[in-house]
């Protein structure tokens, strides 16, 4: 009976301690998750950094002067806006800047700085403005790559002290003050109209020109024509000096054209040839058909 009422009682016991028995493992065991690091202190100094993933036993943990702290060694950004700054030529720019970083020493990233959060984006800031005050605002859009290089140099010297390495730096957008823009979008309007008007200026210039050298191509070929024409009639007056009787009509016609210049010329004596066909014949014509030609009358 006896026998029977300690086995009973033994558990009960062992019931009851169970839970404790746990409650004093999680006391004393620390879990260390993946990309983390735990900073173990003692009396307020500190004691221990534990950087292995896994469990970890600490029996002194239960005890009111032991404290733990975690940072997470994994890679952290942090979005920078509406960083005011004043180019070379005092045009007031708008800067939003993203930096990735990565904590390195977790010991001096907890306790050399009071907060690293706030002082990295002082940091930033600072250097932008530093940077960015000595280009004017084509130039920051134009060199951003060389930007984010200089900037990454500029915050990485500072940013080591606190157990921060950067990992990169851009600058993610440029952008004017709305009354800014609104001078800048009508500079460039302006300066569209001026380059439209010049464009116009210089079409009408080469127009005239191509009009002038076009007259002048003209004007040649017609000169030429003309002197063409000329030969053309003193052949053919050769050619009538050939035949005398010919040569003789023609020149008297010419003279009676001359004298009476309003007056018309008619032929006759022709059986199957009209006068208008005999004014318009050739000198090639049949020696036969010339030597039937009367002489003229005035009408």
């Amino acid at each position: 009976m006896n026998q029977d009422a300690l086995l009973v009682g033994g558990f009960f016991a062992g019931m009851l301690l169970m839970p404790a028995g746990i409650l004093l493992l999680k006391a004393v065991h620390l879990e260390v998750h993946d990309g983390e690091a735990v900073l173990v202190t003692r009396f307020g100094k500190l004691y221990q950094t534990l950087l292995e993933p896994g469990w970890h036993w600490l029996w002194e943990r239960v005890f009111p002067w032991y404290g733990t702290a975690r940072v997470s060694l994994r890679r952290d950004f942090r979005s920078i806006l509406d960083v005011h700054v004043n180019d070379a030529r005092g045009t007031t720019l708008l800067v939003d800047v993203w930096v990735e970083f990565r904590i390195i020493d977790p010991a001096r990233a907890l306790y050399s700085v009071e907060d690293w959060d706030v002082s990295l984006r002082n940091v930033v800031t600072h250097a932008v403005i530093a940077i960015l005050s000595n280009r004017d605002f084509k130039q920051v859009l134009r060199d951003r790559t060389e930007l984010n290089d200089l900037l990454q140099k500029e915050i990485a010297a500072d940013t080591d002290r606190w157990g921060l390495r950067i990992e990169q730096v851009f600058i993610k957008d440029v952008s004017l003050l709305p009354e800014v823009a609104q001078q800048v979008f009508h500079s460039v309007a302006a300066r569209l109209e001026r380059a439209k008007a010049s464009l116009e200026e210089e079409g009408r210039q080469r127009v005239a020109l191509l009009h002038a050298e076009t007259s002048a191509q003209v004007s040649t070929l017609v000169a030429e024509a003309k002197s063409q024409n000329a030969l053309a009639v003193g052949r053919a007056l050769e050619a009538l000096r050939a035949k005398p009787e010919v040569h003789a009509a023609y020149t008297e016609l010419y003279e009676l054209s001359l004298v009476h210049p309003s007056r018309t010329i008619s032929f006759r004596g022709f059986d199957d040839l009209r006068a208008a066909d005999a004014a318009m014949m050739s000198p090639s014509a049949p020696d036969e058909a010339l030597h039937l030609l009367p002489p003229a009358t005035e009408g």
